[in-house]
Formats: C-alpha cells, structure tokens, sequence
C-alpha cells in the first residue's frame, strides 16, 4: 500500500502557522507499521487543488487530504473534488440533521454558513466528526482513496484514530508484517550516536534511523518481515549496550512523559521551584493526566525577593553566591520539597540570555539541583550559543533526567558529549 497526503491552506503553505498535523500524521503511520511515502502541501486554490488530486491519485493507494472542510468560502477540498470527480455536490441530509441536534442542544442558532458542511461530493463516503461540525469523506480517484479530514488537529487526529487508520486497515493487505522499536537519547548529538553504533551490523529487512527534535534524538529501528522481526530483539539489545546512559527511554515520546510515569509507578511526591525556566518544567508535566497524583506545588521564583519571601533562601546565600549558584539551587530544591513533605524537590535558576550574562556567569550557565530526603545533586550546566527557549527546554529535560535517574536507581548526574558541566556536588543530609 502507498500512502501519501496532501495538506492543504495558505496559511500552511506560508509558514504563517506550522504544520503540525502532517508530522503527527507521519509518526502515528509509523507507529502503525506504515511509512508515507509522499507529502505535498497545496495553497486555498482551485485549480491547484483539482490538479494535485488529479495527478497523486494517479500514483497512491490512499491519499490522507488535511484542511478545507470549513463553512468559509477559501475551504475549498470538496468543491475541488467534486470538479476533479465531475460531479455535483450534494446535501447530505443525516448530517444536516446531525448539526441542526447539534446546535439545538448547546442552545444555539444553526449557524446558515455552516450548511456548505452538509454538501458532499456524489461519490462520497460520509465519515462522521466524532469532535467538530465539518464531516470527513472518502472517495476513489482513478486508483486512489482520497480520505478527506478537517484541518482543526485534535478533530483531525481523533478522526484518524477513530476511522482512518481501522478504514485501512480492513481495507488494504499488507505484504508483509512490521515492527518499530523507539530509543530516547539526551545530552548526546545525532553524529555522536551515529558513530557509536556505526560498526553495528544491522541485520536485512531493518531500518535505523536518527530523529533529532530538541532535547532528544529519537532512534528508530524498524523491522519488516517476519525474519527481521525475529532478529529485531538481539539489535535492540546490541544499540543499547553501546549507548548506555544516553538512552532515556524506549518507546516514550519524551523524557517528560518517562518521569511523570514513574512518578506515579512509584506513588512518589514532587515540588519544583523554577527560576529561569519559568514555569516550563512543570508545564511538561501537567501536559499528561494524573500529574496531580504526584505534583505537589510549582513555584516560579523569578526575583530575589520571591526566593527570600517564598522559598526562604538567606539573604546571605544570595549576596555571597549570587541566584545562578550551585548554593541558590540546592537552597531552592531542599526548600520547596520541604514545604509540601514531597518526596523530592526540583529546582532550576540560570541565564537564559540573550542579556544578563557575564564573564563568570555567562548566558546559558544553569544550575540545577534534585534533593531526596536526605541527599541534594546539584550540577552546573553550560549551554553557550543556544537560544534562549532552547536554553530553557534545554534545562528541563536535564533535570527531568536527573529525576529519573534517581528513581531508576542511577546516578543523577551523568556527563553528556553536547551538554559541557563546570561544578557538581552531592550533599548527604
């Protein structure tokens, strides 16, 4: 089978908004065992729209169609492959009904603009919007699906989930079976995990591949046929003896995700106390559900004054060391994990830049600490010539992973090729 999309919109095509349903699309395939194998975006214009559907119908099994399903006049997907059809368009008169209930039930006027979302090419196959008033169809286009979804993400990808991926699944056999096994890796460059498994020898019928998207580089390993899938367990085996504790985690989308599980795996409690990451660090984690099963409070402490009145850092501390020092974060981690009982305090506080650096203090220098009942790790870490968000996501995922290494069982402090450390300590209680 020969997956493509097709996404479509000006503001896409533009860069004025950033596409982030083809890359969620992608990787959900992945995960499914299915590459795409062809991507095109198509700005809000008809004739580009009827070509585009023309000329890749040609040449895929199925085409995903993202975008255009709306009730203004540049949502265009469905007059356009009426016309590349020849056909009329048609009300569909179930989901007329369906938002005329819709409307009526939240207590509001059907909107008139919204019954250009009933009109549906001949042909098509209706495919209900369990989240939003714009339906989803498919039709057949020479040798192609065309299965058409809005462009709005969390209705596009519940309407993957949903009908999308079980629609192929039943429809289309596939050739041969598949496995896709993910590695995490932190602190650690894409070449410098490349070399290190270079002299791996991978065995026929698996793909290794390298994803970097800050903080992590993902390795992917993807087995096809039942004889690579057989032999897929020795090589996983194999990457992870080389690379060691670059490796955060297997199959997890991100080391937040990793330490909010083991939070709650291990029914333990945290506090975090934030300074130059304002509030990112637990930003990651409240992104999952369950994260009040083990967050106990989130303090940004930004000033002086807010780690004095709030945290109760000495004044002493700050004149001597300064907010960015290694006596600041242990301070800020013992406190707020002292404020709640948590069983682990979190801190952060650095120079994000671009200004407020120094020689001694320089931006991207952060420190960060983790303290237990009864030890605090605290490290130094330089980021230079990073951006100030990277900085910051940067510093999360450090100490996210010093987290986690605790928890596992590791030493949280471990050295990173791309990540360059001035001071540790580890202070016993």
């Amino acid at each position: 089978m020969k997956l493509e999309m097709i996404c479509t919109g000006e503001e896409v095509l533009s860069g004025q908004i950033v596409d982030t349903n083809a890359a969620w699309f992608a990787d959900t395939m992945m995960n499914h065992g299915i590459e795409l194998q062809y991507r095109v975006t198509v700005g809000d214009r008809m004739q580009d729209l009827i070509a585009t559907f023309k000329e890749r119908s040609q040449h895929a099994d199925v085409i995903l169609v993202n975008g255009g399903l709306g009730p203004t006049s540049d949502d265009l997907s469905a007059e356009a492959i009426a016309k590349a059809l020849k056909e009329e368009l048609v009300e569909d008169a179930g989901w007329r009904l369906h938002l005329e209930a819709f409307y009526q039930g939240i207590g509001r006027q059907f909107p008139s603009s919204n019954l250009k979302q009933c009109l549906l090419p001949a042909s098509a196959i209706r495919v209900d919007n369990p989240e939003g008033t714009a339906p989803g169809f498919r039709v057949k286009l020479n040798q192609a699906w065309l299965f058409f979804t809005p462009g709005v993400p969390f209705e596009f990808k519940a309407m993957v989930v949903q009908q999308f991926i079980p629609f192929i699944q039943q429809t289309f056999q596939f050739s041969q079976a598949t496995q896709l096994h993910k590695l995490l890796c932190l602190g650690h460059g894409e070449s410098t995990l490349a070399d290190s498994l270079s002299q791996l020898t991978i065995p026929e019928g698996i793909t290794l591949g390298y994803r970097p998207s800050a903080p992590h580089v993902e390795i992917k390993l993807f087995a096809r046929g039942d004889k690579a899938i057989r032999d897929l367990p020795l090589l996983i085996d194999a990457v992870k003896s080389k690379l060691g504790p670059a490796i955060v985690c297997e199959n997890c989308p991100s080391i937040a995700e990793a330490v909010h599980q083991l939070l709650i795996e291990n029914k333990l409690r945290l506090s975090i106390a934030e300074s130059c990451t304002g509030g990112m660090l637990s930003s990651q984690l409240v992104e999952f559900s369950g994260s009040s099963n083990y967050l106990d409070q989130s303090l940004v402490t930004y000033s002086n004054q807010a780690k004095q009145n709030i945290l109760g850092i000495s004044a002493e501390t700050l004149q001597q060391h300064g907010a960015v020092s290694i006596q600041t974060a242990q301070a800020m981690a013992e406190n707020v994990r002292a404020l709640a009982g948590s069983d682990y305090g979190l801190a952060t506080t650095g120079i994000a830049g671009p200004d407020g650096g120094s020689t001694d203090k320089p931006v991207g220098m952060v420190c960060i600490a983790l303290a237990s009942k009864d030890t605090c790790w605290i490290q130094t870490i330089q980021l230079p010539r990073r951006s100030r968000t990277l900085i910051r996501i940067m510093s999360c995922a450090v100490a996210l992973d010093m987290l986690r290494r605790s928890i596992t069982g590791t030493d949280p402090i471990v050295p990173y090729s791309s990540i360059s450390c001035s001071d540790t300590q580890i202070v016993r209680n």
